[in-house]
C-alpha cells in the first residue's frame, strides 16, 4: 500500500477512461499509461481488464452507427483486452482528455506532442485511449462498463473522503482505497480484477 493525500477544494468528478486494445498488447505501453494516470493525481476507484463480444461494441458505439468509421471502430474495439477505470479527481473529464489529447493522432503529434495520443496512438482509431466527453455521457458510459458501480452512492458516500484524504493505493489491485474502507458504505474492497469476457 502506498499513502498518499488528495485535498481538493473543488468536489471529485467520476469520468471513464478506457485504454484501447493497441496499447493493452503492448504491456510496456499499458504499464506506461497506468503510471501516467497515477503521476496525474487521479485517484482511480475501480479498474478491470475486459474483452468485448462484437456485440457490445456494437451497443456502445450506437449512436456512431451509420457514419464512415462505424464498421471499423466496432471491429478493432472488439479485436482484444482493454482496460477500463472509473478514475476521480477535480475536473476528471477535461483533465483526461487534455492527457489523452486530439481524436486524429497526426493533429496530437502537430498540436499536442507530450500527449498520449501523440506519443503511442498509431491511427484515428487505434489512438490507445478512450475518455468520456461529458458529465452525461461519463455516467452512461461507466454504467455500460461496470453495471455493478453506483456513481451517485459512491458521490454520496465515498467522495467526500476521497476527497479528504489519505488514500491508499494498491499496488495489487491497481485501485486506490480509504483506510478501513469498509466505513464508507462503498465497495472499495474487491478481490483483484478479472478478465471479463462481458459485462
Amino acid at each position: 500500500m502506498v499513502m498518499t493525500t488528495f485535498r481538493c477544494a473543488k468536489a471529485l468528478q467520476l469520468t471513464l477512461a478506457v485504454i484501447k486494445p493497441d496499447a493493452v498488447a503492448h504491456p510496456l505501453i499499458l504499464e506506461a499509461l497506468h503510471q501516467k494516470i497515477l503521476e496525474n493525481k487521479f485517484i482511480i476507484v475501480k479498474s478491470k481488464d475486459i474483452v468485448w463480444q462484437r456485440q457490445d461494441s456494437e451497443r456502445f458505439y450506437a449512436e456512431h452507427k451509420g457514419r464512415f468509421f462505424y464498421q471499423r471502430l466496432v471491429e478493432f474495439m472488439s479485436s482484444g483486452p482493454m482496460r477500463a477505470y472509473i478514475l476521480a479527481r477535480e475536473e476528471a473529464i477535461s483533465q483526461w482528455r487534455e492527457l489523452m489529447g486530439p481524436t486524429k493522432v497526426f493533429r496530437a503529434r502537430y498540436v499536442a506532442p507530450s500527449t498520449i495520443r501523440a506519443r503511442f496512438g498509431l491511427t484515428d482509431t487505434r489512438n490507445t485511449t478512450h475518455g468520456s466527453d461529458s458529465e452525461e455521457s461519463a455516467l452512461r458510459e461507466i454504467a455500460f462498463f461496470f453495471p455493478e458501480f453506483s456513481a451517485e452512492e459512491w458521490m454520496e458516500r465515498a467522495e467526500p473522503a476521497f476527497r479528504a484524504g489519505p488514500v491508499e493505493y494498491d499496488q495489487d489491485r491497481r485501485v486506490h482505497t480509504l483506510p478501513g474502507a469498509a466505513l464508507t458504505g462503498h465497495k472499495m474492497q474487491e478481490p483483484p480484477q478479472e478478465t471479463d469476457p462481458q459485462h
